[in-house]
């Protein structure tokens, strides 16, 4: 039987219906798993993503983006080919793209973690024939802080730097991770202060419905001194840039889940790093992996050489793909 789907020089392609997923060269059709910018990327002839999806994609696209919305579970025959997209639980939004043709299913994960985090709608392992994942980390060394515990570290640390007086600067990137440590702290603290490619990300989200907490936009005329003691979420380009500067000796910290590398954290210079993803961890690869019940299995981007070894020692056919997927890098759009 055929290859439901197969990799080219400009993405993952489905010919029974003409269609790409998450290409990362200009196409005429292209599926979209999420609203990230090595993903979603601008050039397409059309888009199709879901609905929750597509406000921040229109948003970071422009509004001649010509996009089309799919809710979760929700089938659309497309040439020879059935899709439907099913929740990841990477960012609000995001899905796995499921592909049937002549019976035979394969899922585009895109980028997914498995555990809830109360913000975006919770993976849902999907039965497929293959499974395209990521791997980002996909190395036993990574294992995530547990969310109860990951918001006793960082609400402690805030709580400390704003009874000396102190800011409390926390880099997080613009679309998902900021939104989660948002949903994580106690406002109760202080005020909570953001970066401008983080409000405009708040403002689109908080406009589908989604409860964020209160926050202040740092604009050229907000003077920061009246905010003692304020959690400021900031991307991580801004960290090193003027942007950072106006908040004095703040104490400094970086939300990623390559802070669980002491060589990470050392070179990024931060007083603190906390041990948090939006894409699974070791665990969370493996237990998604088996949940499909696929036997061939295809390794995207991460550690791939050596989670698909590690795969087929378990009794996978799996194959590592060569794409322009960036993982867990810095998203500054």
């Amino acid at each position: 039987m055929a290859d439901v789907l197969t990799f080219t020089d400009r993405g993952i392609y489905c010919p029974a219906g003409d269609f790409y997923v998450d290409p990362w060269r200009p196409v005429d059709r292209a599926l979209i798993t999420h609203g990230h910018a090595d993903h979603a990327r601008p050039g397409m002839g059309s888009y199709l993503a879901t609905h929750a999806a597509a406000p921040v994609m229109q948003h970071r696209l422009g509004p001649d983006a010509r996009i089309e919305t799919l809710g979760f579970g929700e089938a659309r025959q497309i040439g020879a080919a059935s899709v439907s997209y099913h929740p990841a639980g990477h960012v609000p939004g995001s899905a796995q793209i499921k592909v049937t043709v002549k019976g035979q299913s394969w899922v585009v994960s895109g980028d997914y973690k498995t555990v809830a985090d109360g913000l975006s709608e919770p993976f849902a392992p999907i039965a497929c024939h293959a499974f395209i994942t990521e791997c980002t980390f996909g190395l036993p060394v990574f294992s995530w802080t547990p969310q109860d515990i990951l918001a006793t570290q960082i609400n402690d640390w805030w709580a400390a730097n704003a009874a000396a007086g102190r800011f409390s600067i926390l880099g997080a990137y613009a679309l998902g991770k900021a939104q989660r440590l948002l949903t994580t702290v106690d406002p109760a603290i202080g005020p909570i202060l953001t970066h401008g490619a983080i409000e405009n990300t708040n403002d689109i989200l908080r406009g589908q419905g989604i409860t964020l907490p209160h926050t202040i936009r740092v604009t050229p005329d907000t003077n920061v001194k009246d905010y003692p003691g304020a959690l400021v979420l900031a991307t991580p380009g801004a960290m090193a840039q003027s942007w950072a500067r106006q908040f004095g000796q703040a104490s400094t910290a970086f939300a990623s889940g390559w802070m669980a590398l002491r060589g990470v954290r050392r070179r990024r210079a931060m007083d603190r790093g906390f041990v948090v993803s939006d894409h699974a961890d070791w665990d969370g690869l493996n237990s998604a992996i088996r949940a499909t019940g696929a036997e061939k299995i295809f390794v995207t981007h991460g550690y791939t050489t050596p989670f698909r070894q590690w795969l087929s020692e378990q009794g996978f056919d799996a194959h590592v793909v060569s794409t322009e997927y960036t993982g867990d890098a810095e998203d500054e759009a």
